[in-house]
């Protein structure tokens, strides 16, 4: 399966933004879908994942409040929508799938989208 992510951009803090991820290449409700992030000299992280239709979603305790990942099954496409944005929100994105669960090695990766949050 293939991930095109889009969206990010330079953002105020306390900003928001909204980001996509569009998939192709597989039978997308089949797939768990989800976010990671790597900020400048850190670790990728997990950030959140949803399932198949929805009904189980998992965030990072970092983002709990102000992250709410959602997914458009008919438009093949997850979304990231990232509220009260901080400093430290700032990283590359990436969009990210697997069959199973996303949280720790998820077998596809998108290419990445860049997130600058200005304080």
């Amino acid at each position: 399966v293939q991930l095109q992510a889009s969206g990010g951009g330079l953002v105020q803090a306390g900003g928001s933004l909204r980001l996509s991820c569009a998939a192709s290449g597989g039978t997308f409700s089949s797939y768990y879908m989800g976010w990671f992030r790597q900020a400048p000299g850190k670790e990728r992280e997990f950030v959140g994942g949803i399932g198949w239709f929805g009904f189980r979603i998992d965030y990072a305790d970092s983002v709990k409040g102000r992250f709410t990942i959602s997914r458009d099954n008919p438009k093949n496409t997850v979304y990231l929508q990232m509220n009260s944005l901080k400093p430290e929100d700032t990283a590359v994105y990436y969009c990210v799938a697997d069959r199973k669960d996303v949280s720790r090695s998820p077998q596809y990766w998108g290419q990445g989208t860049l997130v600058t949050v200005s304080s």
